[in-house]
């Protein structure tokens, strides 16, 4: 509970600050969406998930920040180590180099260069730090690309040193009819197993992208605020648990999704 405590007062204090910065004229953009998730056949917990989601993202004077908190409840059996719901979350600032150096970084199809961070907090043992280069990409067709590559340090039981993480996050439009239809994700490419005193963290993939129709666009409300679709999440070797036939850790399942942003 202490821990989830923390989680929660970490979001609070960015939401304050972020409101305070705003205040300040420093920000280029900023947003803010809760989503609703219902899914079946996730892998070690619960397969039955509901799923509330805060996030918070925005572009200002010297970077970017994006921030996500799940409370996941887990329907009709509990988790055997944190109960009937959780919370987890992701702080993920980045630092970037042109905004902050004043100098153009544009190279081929290289938009920026940065410094990337990630933040993993939430109940149970999952805090990590995550830091190391990013990149934003110029690929046509797509509303932004991002690539990061972070080196990952675990804290408590957990192993998790000395392992290096690929994550693209990115989202694409496509009209269709009078709405559009978005696309965004990621990707969590673990490319680098490690075994220490602590247990042994696998090699693993997860991808995780939405599909989202601008429901009120095509009901001639404003645009980009309210969106109904799915979430896709495929996770080889969940938690860097290798899967066995006596334990199943490859995870291949949609939920259901609505989405409202303000």
């Amino acid at each position: 509970m202490k821990r989830t405590f923390t989680s929660l007062m970490l979001a609070g204090s960015l939401f304050a600050a972020s409101h305070a910065m705003a205040d300040d004229g420093i920000f280029q953009w900023q947003s803010y969406s809760l989503t609703y998730l219902n899914g079946q056949n996730f892998k070690v917990n619960p397969p039955n998930q509901q799923t509330v989601t805060f996030e918070y993202a925005d572009s200002w004077k010297y970077g970017d920040n994006f921030l996500f908190v799940d409370n996941i409840f887990y329907n009709g059996k509990p988790d055997s180590d944190v109960g009937a719901n959780t919370l987890y979350g992701e702080y993920s600032p980045r630092l970037s180099l042109a905004k902050i150096s004043g100098h153009d970084f544009n190279f081929g199809p290289i938009k920026d260069v940065l410094l990337a961070g990630t933040y993993e907090f939430g109940e149970g043992d999952v805090e990590s730090w995550l830091i190391g280069p990013g990149l934003d990409l110029k690929i046509p067709g797509f509303d932004y690309f991002q690539l990061n590559f972070y080196n990952r340090h675990s804290r408590g039981d957990r192993p998790g040193d000395n392992i290096w993480q690929i994550t693209p996050v990115w989202s694409y439009t496509i009209p269709v009819g009078n709405s559009d239809i978005l696309i965004d994700g990621y990707i969590d490419w673990v490319t680098q197993s490690d075994s220490n005193s602590r247990g042994t963290y696998h090699k693993n993939v997860h991808v995780n992208p939405q599909v989202k129709y601008d429901l009120g666009k095509a009901l001639h409300m404003t645009p980009q605020k309210l969106y109904v679709g799915f979430e896709y999440d495929y996770w080889k070797d969940k938690y860097g648990i290798e899967s066995t036939s006596d334990f199943d850790t490859n995870q291949n399942t949609a939920s259901l999704l609505v989405k409202v942003f303000w």
